[in-house]
């Protein structure tokens, strides 16, 4: 079997589809790339068992149909230094082994047969479907994504959960600190439906999607999701169980309401935060008469910082403990000039809002309090 592919194609290719392969895997074969020729189609495929990426790209010749497996660091250290040009692939079936060839020399790789390659679990007939914008797909798992947990007690808080109603879809992460909830209106079902995907797809899709224009079309079950956009799929084994209720922790009204330039409060949490207990992170947030007042203090190192800013505030006086680094990422995930922040007292989660929401959507962040000492 003989192909050849453009070398700048391939190595694209193959750069991302190694994201998908572990350092250690319980099947050998899963450290290496499938490959596939079909006509003048080649299909390349990585899996880890729970993830399977494939994608494919248009040969400029080929002298017949057939697949192999090939070890991925060799292959990929081989080809990413290459300039654009025409490579060859000569595959021995019976030998195991390739001969790939390019424009000033020529280099050898062992195969493996493609028939000890897992195949991955597809989804039911009883399949949900959704369509969106590739875009929009990509821009709310950056927008969440920060926001899932690391927790082996409660596997559910470590993904994202899309949960599909009548009047919208909403994207949730949380951690139980803090959380990131987007609701989407031009995505609905009549059907209600909701799936949690891992955080390791959602990085893969972050990674691969937003690029080109186009839809993503989603494609899921109880256990298993297939995502398909442009050149590739992605399928997953999906986050088993119930996700808690994050509407019952988001505060209805919160009465005093502060609003701020976000790149200004970002700098400014920035520069206090080093200042701050290094277990606790606590940076006290004072707010008053327009003035805004950030301290944070380490006594074990006699440490302390505070910065003031101007804002916009007009309720009582109030003090209210944060966690300084979950607060930088919260702000560092809006891209809108000004922040809204919702308050209510010093004991209840404050909600960060954009000045300007997205069209079509309502983006809303929690922060859970922490406890000062005044």
């Amino acid at each position: 079997m003989r192909f050849t592919v453009s070398s700048m194609a391939l190595s694209s290719k193959l750069s991302a589809l190694a994201k998908v392969i572990n350092s250690k895997n319980a099947l050998p074969i899963l450290g290496d790339f499938l490959f596939e020729v079909n006509g003048q189609t080649l299909t390349l495929t990585a899996s880890d068992s729970e993830n399977t990426m494939r994608t494919w790209l248009e040969l400029y010749d080929s002298d017949g149909d057939g697949r192999f497996a090939i070890g991925n660091h060799d292959l990929l250290e081989a080809v990413k230094g290459f300039s654009e040009q025409p490579i060859t692939l000569d595959a021995n079936l019976e030998q195991s082994i390739v001969k790939i060839s390019y424009q000033n020399g020529l280099f050898s790789l062992p195969i493996e047969n493609a028939d000890e390659y897992p195949i991955a679990q597809s989804v039911g007939d009883n399949a949900h479907t959704i369509t969106l914008p590739n875009t929009l797909l990509a821009e709310n798992i950056n927008r969440s994504i920060f926001a899932t947990a690391q927790d082996e007690l409660r596997p559910v808080m470590n993904g994202i959960y899309f949960d599909l109603t009548p009047e919208c879809m909403a994207v949730v992460a949380s951690d139980g600190h803090k959380l990131v909830r987007n609701k989407v209106f031009s995505i609905r079902s009549e059907q209600p439906a909701a799936f949690i995907l891992p955080k390791k797809p959602a990085n893969l899709l972050r990674n691969l999607l937003g690029k080109d224009g186009g839809d993503v079309t989603i494609r899921f079950d109880e256990r298993n999701a297939e995502i398909s956009f442009g050149d590739g799929t992605v399928q997953c084994r999906l986050i088993e169980g119930r996700y808690p209720n994050y509407n019952s922790v988001i505060p209805q009204g919160n009465p005093n309401e502060l609003r701020a330039d976000r790149q200004a409060l970002l700098s400014a949490l920035r520069r206090v935060q080093p200042f701050a207990n290094g277990s606790s992170n606590l940076i006290r947030f004072h707010v008053e008469n327009n003035m805004l007042q950030l301290d944070a203090e380490d006594y074990d190192f006699s440490k302390t910082a505070t910065e003031r800013m101007a804002c916009e505030y007009n309720a009582n006086p109030m003090s209210i403990g944060f966690k300084g680094s979950s607060f930088i990422e919260i702000l560092s995930n809006f891209d809108c000039p000004e922040v809204i922040i919702q308050l209510a007292d010093p004991s209840r989660a404050g909600l960060v809002l954009p000045s300007e929401q997205p069209e079509n959507q309502d983006v809303l962040m929690l922060m859970m309090p922490m406890l000062i000492n005044d």
